[in-house]
């Protein structure tokens, strides 16, 4: 009797198994294939957007080194200010305990010669599907640039074709390791969860934001929102 039980319960182990691989690889196809053609490395073939989003990330690690993820999204966010392929740049992310990402985005910006007056931020962006809903909900975009590194600008243009948002990505260095790839193997079957089962929304919509708009007078929003730590950033 306890060897057919335990012979059942490694067979239902082994078909969950199965279930979580192969959804994992039908929503790896999903994604790539919305962002076929969207996204670009080479700063001088993209074309120009008015607003760039930096999707957040964590300024640095556990250990307290510097995450390359943060710098690398801060490097390719200035780059394509400087070469006037987009006139303002949108920081959005998390702003929970120990970690500011929108203020970080913002200081690490202006040390790459953006103007503070440029950057705009959102600290509501606790997910990549707030930061993307939000960009078009709050901050009124159409059209946008998203930057951060290729895999998450796959699945965050994914998201925005599903929020009728024209969204292209440049791509900052990628990072790899073994614990990204997972992530994001998981990160992208909730994404298509969010979008086509579940229909998610972010967490909060407030009054908008007209980036650009100096008569306003806001250059921020989120800021009083309680705060959640990010589940898909690096």
């Amino acid at each position: 009797m306890v060897n057919i039980r335990g012979r059942k319960l490694i067979n239902f182990g082994l078909v969950a198994v199965d279930i979580v691989v192969a959804g994992a690889f039908a929503a790896n196809i999903v994604i790539t294939h919305a962002a076929k053609g969207k996204t670009y490395s080479d700063v001088t073939l993209i074309p120009h957007q008015r607003v760039g989003l930096v999707l957040g990330s964590p300024k640095r690690v556990a250990d307290g080194r510097l995450n390359l993820f943060f710098l690398g999204r801060v490097k390719a966010a200035a780059e394509l200010y400087r070469q006037g392929k987009v006139d303002y740049l949108l920081a959005s992310g998390d702003n929970g305990p120990g970690d500011d990402e929108p203020a970080d985005l913002k200081s690490g910006l202006i040390s790459q010669g953006v103007p503070a007056e440029k950057v705009y931020l959102d600290y509501a962006g606790f997910r990549t599907l707030d930061s993307v809903v939000r960009a078009k909900e709050v901050f009124g975009q159409t059209q946008i640039t998203i930057i951060s590194q290729e895999f998450q600008n796959q699945r965050a243009i994914f998201i925005a074709n599903h929020s009728r948002l024209d969204a292209i990505g440049f791509n900052a260095p990628d990072v790899f390791s073994g614990r990204t790839v997972i992530r994001e193997s998981l990160a992208r079957v909730k994404a298509v969860l969010d979008v086509y089962l579940f229909h998610t929304q972010p967490r909060f919509i407030e009054r908008t934001v007209a980036i650009g708009n100096t008569a306003q007078g806001l250059t921020a929003a989120g800021k009083a929102l309680p705060k959640r730590a990010s589940d898909d950033s690096q």
